[in-house]
């Protein structure tokens, strides 16, 4: 506890900038914070910090090492708090974004729940279609679905996702049902407008006897009478018997279940993609955020939790 002590003095002089505001937050005299000083920079064998009767200044080898105390205290006093039960609660605002038609569905529900688990943290959901700037924007996590791009931000697999082409019983029965890919230009298709953010195409797995060498990843830009900029108007218009849509497991599989939908094509789905929970960073991890990603976590690792909502 002695070498833990001196981490926390240590942080506690370098953030308030002198031996004695520390001393005065923890109740004890300067020269305490002083002695818990000089151990510890004896007992690592190198200068943290250049005192002087007026100031307390950083060396380069203190600047780094207090990043690493932050961050060590934090996961210090957040591993206390979840085997406590009289603990640290999580507390604070947390902001949280997630793309329009999945956050409804499968973020929106769950946030009274996790409130409920934890009263005191206060909540801000963001839903929005476009690809939000998470640390520009100051929000602490974002959900999003889809391969993530290379970024300097952290990112978690909360669930696998698969897009699925789907109809309804009807349309199969008036208009019949593809049997490969290149037939859908057919068949009367929903898709994406233009400006929409599905650039690439619907994906598609051939086979290796079709592919050169091996199983081939194909992407087809499917034309039909309708298309519109929002997901969940293709859905709509795909459960009304409009044409074959492209649409995630999350949106559609119970409909599927229902027999409400069919899903086509299936021998040539595309591997699934992942559904991200992405934030800026591990240290100094707030509890709250925490807390948020391990529910996640949790809650969709449930496979009954996609199935049991339309």
């Amino acid at each position: 506890m002695d070498r833990l002590k001196q981490l926390e003095s240590f942080v506690s002089v370098a953030t308030r900038g002198g031996l004695t505001a520390a001393a005065k937050a923890e109740g004890v005299a300067p020269a305490i914070m002083g002695r818990r000083l000089d151990a510890l920079e004896a007992r690592l064998g190198v200068k943290l910090l250049v005192r002087t009767t007026r100031r307390i200044t950083l060396t380069h080898e203190g600047s780094a090492f207090l990043e690493d105390c932050q961050r060590l205290l934090t996961e210090f006093a957040n591993a206390e708090a979840s085997v406590s039960a009289g603990g640290i609660k999580a507390s604070g605002h947390l902001r949280v974004t997630a793309p329009a038609g999945f956050g409804r569905r499968h973020v929106a529900p769950l946030v009274p729940r996790f409130h409920a688990m934890h009263p005191e943290v206060t909540i801000s959901l963001n839903l929005s279609d476009r690809v939000v700037d998470v640390r520009g924007e100051s929000f602490d996590c974002a959900v999003r679905v889809g391969d993530m791009p290379d970024s300097s931000l952290v990112s978690v697999r909360l669930a696998d996702n698969r897009r699925r082409c789907v109809a309804t019983p009807e349309f199969v029965r008036r208009h019949g049902m593809p049997k490969h890919p290149s037939e859908l230009s057919r068949f009367a298709c929903l898709t994406l407008s233009s400006d929409a953010s599905q650039t690439r195409g619907w994906a598609f797995r051939l086979p290796a006897e079709e592919g050169e060498g091996g199983e081939e990843l194909i992407y087809l830009r499917p034309e039909g009478p309708l298309d519109c900029s929002d997901g969940q108007v293709l859905h709509d218009w795909c459960l009304a018997g409009h044409g074959i849509a492209w649409r995630s497991t999350w949106e559609v599989e119970a409909e599927i279940d229902a027999g409400l939908l069919v899903p086509l094509l299936d021998d040539f789905a595309a591997p699934p993609n992942g559904i991200y929970a992405v934030f800026t960073g591990t240290k100094h991890l707030p509890l709250r955020v925490r807390l948020w990603l391990d529910f996640l976590k949790e809650q969709y690792g449930r496979p009954e939790f996609w199935g049991g909502r339309g």
